[in-house]
């Protein structure tokens, strides 16, 4: 008798009301980022959309001194070259932010190193660099996209309890880090469980998630119920459906037929970097090359909890993302489709003899992991913006996750993923920024060197 998917609705249905709830809750009081805002009531309100094929270089000014941060106006900023001659430069508008475009088209630019200074002159009487002595910041342009950068303001860090502070506030964007990754290596660890495919187009899973609500989030007007603005609550409802027969469709079009004909794993690896790059180009192509924003949550007002701050958007993202893999991991051990899953990860021949459908759980492994890389994409979307690189980008994070954590286990990605995304961002209090992907890569390394199987992973005979 086939064990089948009966109860994998069930937990659609659930997690699109969870979205709904919890994400009315966390944006029933924030504005839209379409409104014009008032001269230095809301800070770091985004650059009008463009469409064309150049770099800019982007940032937002705010006195983190204020509660909430006060937007620091009227700020000179200088982009130059390699040599030294000043290519750009502007002026921090109202909301504090600063929009400079660089010379030339986009692929003009790309391998090209550039230096981004701040006038502490320009400074406002009363506000100061938190670090005097960062002025200049250099930007190696490796993408065809808009970079963003920042020159903190507020008190000078250094002493113990400064540091202290500064730990905790990237512990807490570290957590948030960690368990958008933890959704997306989750799913990729169920694929790779359930098939032994390391699909390398997983990333593109990811940005697909981040551009499905962005198609949403751009429709004229914003979505409100009971004059509550509930967009963005709409566009992840809309990612979930859509992700979902994205991942159905990737398997009943693609890998099913190539398992059915005998691919090897190699081969079918091979296909998924071609497709990686095939879904890469058309997502530049529909969505361009810029650096894009939701027009809800881009600045909220952040609540004060001790020492650090922490947004509603913050908030929403921790509970929702540990609700959704809770209830993920839930199914995987307690339903019938989970069970079946489990089997087939444990021997797909032997699950097949017992008269569990493996082609059924496969496919529905593939509904659920690509709908969990999407909401990964649009939740990360959130956090920081996105352009058609996004899930690219993080990709070999989440290999990372998955392998620390053991390959094939869903406790393991999550464990993997809450490691490296924490390290990641408390890292840089000791290391360059611009290094931080480096220093979680090499923990990887050391982890499995002491232990080969992953931190959860079981030690198993190979030959």
């Amino acid at each position: 008798m086939h064990a089948r998917p009966r109860s994998i609705s069930a937990w659609i249905v659930m997690v699109l009301g969870v979205a709904v709830s919890l994400l009315v809750l966390a944006g029933g009081g924030s504005a839209s980022a379409t409104q014009v805002p008032l001269a230095g009531s809301q800070a770091c309100e985004k650059p009008a959309p463009r469409n064309d094929d150049t770099i800019h270089i982007q940032g937002c000014l705010s006195d983190a001194r204020k509660k909430p941060p006060k937007p620091v106006a009227g700020v000179k900023i200088d982009v130059e070259d390699d040599s030294g001659k000043v290519v750009g430069n502007g002026v921090s508008n109202a909301s504090g932010v600063f929009d400079i475009r660089l010379p030339g088209a986009s692929i003009d630019n790309l391998g090209e190193t550039y230096t981004v200074k701040i006038d502490k002159k320009s400074l406002p009487e009363g506000t100061a660099l938190r670090n005097p002595k960062q002025v200049a910041l250099k930007v190696n342009l490796k993408l065809a996209s808009d970079v963003f950068v920042t020159f903190p303001i507020g008190n000078e860090t250094g002493g113990g309890a400064n540091k202290a502070t500064q730990a905790l506030q990237l512990a807490v964007g570290g957590l948030v880090f960690s368990l958008l990754l933890a959704m997306a290596a989750l799913g990729l660890s169920m694929i790779f469980g359930t098939t032994g495919l390391t699909n390398f187009a997983h990333g593109e899973l990811i940005t697909f998630g981040a551009l499905v609500a962005y198609g949403v989030d751009a429709l004229p007007g914003t979505i409100r119920i009971g004059g509550t603005n509930v967009t963005m609550a709409v566009a992840i409802v809309v990612v979930i459906i859509a992700s979902s027969a994205f991942g159905w469709v990737n398997d009943r079009a693609l890998w099913r037929p190539l398992r059915h004909r005998g691919t090897g794993l190699i081969a079918m690896m091979v296909v998924s970097i071609g497709l990686s790059i095939m879904l890469r180009n058309i997502f530049q192509y529909v969505a361009g090359a810029s650096t894009h924003q939701y027009s809800q949550f881009s600045s909220p007002s952040p609540w004060k909890w001790g020492p650090v701050l922490v947004t509603p958007k913050d908030v929403f993202i921790v509970v929702f993302c540990a609700i959704v893999l809770v209830l993920v991991v839930l199914a995987l051990e307690r339903t019938r489709l989970g069970k079946a899953t489990r089997a087939v990860a444990d021997n797909t021949a032997l699950a097949a003899a017992t008269g569990i459908n493996v082609d059924r759980v496969i496919t529905s492994v593939w509904v659920v992991g690509t709908m969990l890389a999407g909401l990964s994409g649009v939740l990360l979307g959130m956090t920081q913006g996105f352009d058609y690189q996004i899930g690219f980008k993080i990709l070999l994070l989440c290999f990372a996750a998955t392998v620390l954590g053991g390959l094939g286990t869903a406790w393991g990605a999550i464990v993997g993923a809450l490691v490296i995304g924490l390290f990641v961002e408390v890292s840089t209090l000791i290391i360059p920024a611009e290094l931080k992907f480096v220093g979680a890569l090499v923990v990887l390394i050391i982890v499995l060197l002491i232990r080969p199987q992953g931190l959860l992973g079981k030690a198993q005979r190979v030959g």
